[in-house]
């Protein structure tokens, strides 16, 4: 199982590269970008962690197809893989009607079908064919100057049952939302059988398992209120009442931390002591995680994450000392 960590958009685009810089340093294995709405653009911070890095692959995890043209997104990504030196990872998921359309004014109708359309039309220029097309509104009659040299992989992020069925087919992997567990990547893996499966992780250490779990608990309560009743709380063995509630209190502006124990964060979290973490990892990995990429919040010092990542690797074996 490949490691790696993904650099919040809230830090500075400069702070992100030292970030990369210091995993690649470590032994770690990828990087990961995330476009959040209206932080830092992935491709622009993408290209600047590709350009100071050898060895990581850098994922972009994930971009929509709302916000740019196929023909800028065939654009982006092949110069992204030609700086990478064919390093990159395509993440692309359908987004959300508040980004797109509360935010940004943007219309969201078929999100799942758009991404079908989009991924089969970037697909034909990315190898350099002429795109012929009606496409989100725009007739497309357009070829790339010249074709990456290599198949550019594009997965999906996404969470629905159709979503996840149609990604299995349409696209290179699946990437699997933040408070995935092992439990869930197994179902993930044997219902829909995609050929890579990435996923986020929340990830913690502290002396004892029960202060690392205190530091995730808000954070735990927020992304279970996300996800709310669904297949990704389920399979982690969440109460499905518990998992409707904390989706209620997050619409409605309430705290929800009081509801979220340490198990409840054990289950979806990566976190504990090192020795904990450790069996966290391998749990993923014997669930067919492919990859495993930590997501960093923004607040804890940078060299801290991927230390700590890289101890609980070490412990696991899945770094060499």
């Amino acid at each position: 199982m490949r490691l790696g960590v993904a650099p919040s958009g809230r830090r500075t685009a400069a702070d992100a590269v030292r970030l990369a810089q210091r995993a690649e340093a470590a032994g770690l294995h990828e990087v990961w970008v995330s476009e959040d709405y209206l932080e830092r653009g992935a491709f622009a911070v993408a290209g600047a962690i590709a350009a100071v890095t050898e060895t990581v692959r850098v994922g972009l995890g994930v971009v929509n197809p709302w916000t740019r043209h196929v023909a800028l997104m065939a654009m982006e990504a092949h110069a992204l893989d030609e700086v990478a030196g064919g390093r990159s990872v395509l993440g692309i998921g359908a987004s959300n009607a508040r980004w797109m359309q509360e935010q940004l004014g943007i219309e969201f109708e078929r999100p799942i079908g758009v991404l079908a359309e989009y991924t089969a039309a970037l697909r034909t220029l990315l190898r350099g064919e002429r795109l012929r097309q009606t496409l989100l509104g725009n007739e497309i009659d357009c070829a790339l100057d010249a074709a990456p040299p290599r198949d550019v992989p594009i997965v999906w992020g996404v969470k629905g049952p159709r979503a996840l069925a149609s990604g299995a087919e349409s696209a290179d992997g699946l990437m699997l939302s933040v408070l995935s567990s092992a439990g869930y990547a197994r179902w993930v893996r044997e219902t829909h059988q995609p050929r890579e499966i990435t996923a986020y992780a929340s990830f913690a250490i502290a002396p004892t398992t029960a202060e690392a779990r205190e530091q995730l608990r808000a954070h735990t309560a927020r992304y279970l209120g996300m996800h709310g009743a669904s297949a990704i709380t389920a399979q982690a063995g969440i109460d499905q009442e518990l998992a409707a509630e904390l989706q209620r209190r997050l619409r409605s502006g309430q705290a929800a931390a009081d509801l979220v124990d340490d198990d409840c964060v054990g289950a979806v979290t990566i976190s504990g002591t090192v020795e904990d973490a450790a069996r966290g990892l391998l749990a993923m990995r014997d669930a067919g995680v492919d990859s495993l990429v930590v997501i960093d919040d923004g607040t804890a010092a940078p060299e801290l994450l991927v230390d700590s990542l890289v101890s609980a690797a070490r412990e696991a074996g899945l770094i060499a000392p």
